[in-house]
Order: C-alpha cells, then structure tokens, then sequence
C-alpha cells in the first residue's frame, strides 16, 4: 500500500511534538489540582482566598513539576532541590505575566468589566505566560546539556532549539 511507504514525520518533529504534549499534559493535571485545592480550602476548609491560592499555586507546581520530570523531560534525570525551585520561581514569573497582563487592562487601559478582566488575565496572561513557562522549563530547569539533548538528540547543547 501507498500508506505504508510514506514517511512519517522526522525525528526532530517527532520529539518536539511529544514534548509539547508532554509540558501541556503536566499543565493541566496540575491546574486540575490547583483549582481543586483552591476549592476546597476556600470551601470546607474556610482558608482566606490568599493562603488558599498560596497552598493550591504550591501544590499545581509540584504536581507539574512532578509530571514534566517524570515523564516529559525523564532524560533530564534532575537532582536534588535546586531544579525544583527553579521550576517554582519560572512558574512565579509566569503568574506575574498573568498579573501583569489583567493590571494593564484592567488599570492602565481602564477595561474594567468581568470579561475584559477574564480575557486580560485568563485568555492573554495565561497564553503569556504558558510560553513564558515552557521555555523558561525546558531552558532553566530541564536543560538539554549534560546527556539530556530532548530536542538535538546529542549530549550537548541545543542546536536547532528553539532557545539557541
């Protein structure tokens, strides 16, 4: 069959769709566990709203943490604490794009309804900010030197990568 003799997609395609996929799938187990913390501990729990988001904010970063170093980046193999809190700070930084992006709408351009606050914070800053984190993580934290080359298939440096 003609089916069978086309070529699929190269290597390099192939890899960086699956990383895609994987930093997407991590992503949304872990706003799944953030907003239901979040919910519970506004809720049944009766924490303020701050302390509540503070909780829920740690508990998704270690739950995407947990899915990007496990399964997405596996052959990064990170060691210890310090590419965790990397991760952290990369993901408080993205949150700022978040808050940023809603203060300039909702302040600065005087777009002050529900909807320009959900598109501002949750539609533009969270778009933001998801590419914000994606390359801060496979950049910072999941570096491809050192025997992890997620996107060269080498043992150094990222030649080709999206980041140089």
């Amino acid at each position: 069959m003609v089916a069978d003799t086309l070529p699929g997609p190269p290597p390099v395609l192939r890899d960086r769709r699956r990383e895609l996929l994987g930093f997407a799938t991590a992503g949304l187990l872990a706003y799944a566990a953030d907003l239901a913390l979040f919910t519970w501990l506004r809720g049944p729990a009766g924490l303020d709203p701050l302390t509540a988001k503070a909780l829920s904010f740690a508990a998704g970063c270690t739950v995407a943490y947990a899915g990007n170093a496990r399964f997405t980046y596996r052959a990064a193999r990170p060691r210890g604490l310090r590419p965790y809190a990397v991760f952290v700070a990369v993901n408080l930084a993205g949150a700022a794009v978040q808050l940023l992006c809603l203060a300039v709408s909702h302040y600065g351009l005087g777009h002050t309804s529900q909807r320009a606050d959900t598109v501002a914070g949750a539609g533009i800053g969270m778009a933001l900010a998801t590419l914000l984190r994606f390359w801060g993580t496979r950049t910072f934290v999941f570096r491809a030197d050192g025997g992890a080359g997620s996107w060269t298939g080498t043992s150094g440096g990222r030649v080709g990568s999206w980041t140089g």
